[in-house]
């Protein structure tokens, strides 16, 4: 029996009965009217009374849709690392696999533009712990957050099977950090390539860099620079860090016509 087109996305994209859209709806309109409070009271921490009362609900009635603080708290996370993951996954795909520093640069420049663009969603992920809330282990945030950081793991695996990927500048690595990267390897990625210690060290000091930057930036430690000064600031920064990890040698934008 011959499937046809609209029988496909039916199956696909289930239709919704009028129940289950208010619902969906009714638990977005709860997910983004607690960003909003996060952004005017300055703070990640939430309350359902808060939220209940800017919706017109009793606290009570929030129950129906999230267990408690720490469910809604989760979804949120989660749903920060998906559109980060997007925004990066995006922006790599944009520039050729062969060129992969042009894809770190890529990479770097949408990360920094969505901690701009959603200030509360990166507050939430990599501001100060929310009070009292413990992630679960291997629920949806873990999932979300693996999504978000492997595109930057994806451009080392891409510049290593081409042959292109040197080796970094700093090379010596602790053996506790050689011992928790196999361990980590074996338990969780096994089916992933093997990256020399001295290359994950290096990985790691880009992410490490690029996110320092941008926090710096997002609460407002580079303001005492115009806005120009700091766009050539963070290309010095990701030239930088892209020739340490031993990626092929990026053009340098003040001398391109």
């Amino acid at each position: 029996m011959t499937t046809t087109p609209s029988e496909t996305r039916e199956s696909e994209h289930p239709v919704l009965s009028r129940r289950e859209r208010t619902r969906a709806a009714t638990i977005e309109e709860i997910k983004e009217t607690a960003l909003r409070l996060m952004h005017e009271q300055g703070t990640t921490d939430l309350r359902f009374s808060d939220i209940a009362r800017e919706m017109g609900m009793t606290a009570p009635a929030l129950y129906r849709y999230f267990a408690d603080r720490d469910e809604l708290l989760t979804a949120l996370i989660a749903d920060a690392y998906d559109d980060l993951a997007v925004a990066v996954e995006e922006a790599r795909s944009q520039v050729p696999v062969e060129d992969p520093t042009g894809r770190w640069h890529a990479v770097s420049q949408a990360y920094r533009a969505w901690a701009s663009r959603e200030p509360q969603q990166f507050a939430l992920i990599f501001g100060m712990p929310v009070p009292g809330y413990v992630a679960p282990d291997a629920g949806p945030t873990t999932e979300a957050c693996r999504r978000a950081i492997g595109a930057l793991k994806a451009l080392f695996f891409e510049a290593m099977a081409q042959g292109v990927l040197g080796r970094p500048l700093i090379r010596e690595v602790g053996e506790s950090f050689a011992t928790a990267l196999q361990e980590d390897h074996d338990a969780k990625h096994a089916d992933e390539p093997v990256i020399e210690p001295e290359t994950f060290q290096s990985m790691l000091q880009c992410w490490a860099s690029l996110h320092g930057f941008t926090s710096l930036e997002a609460y407002g430690h580079l303001q005492f620079l115009p806005e120009e000064a700091r766009d050539t600031l963070f290309e010095a920064n990701v030239r930088l860090t892209a020739i340490t990890a031993g990626l092929p040698l990026p053009a340098d934008p003040s001398k391109q016509e």
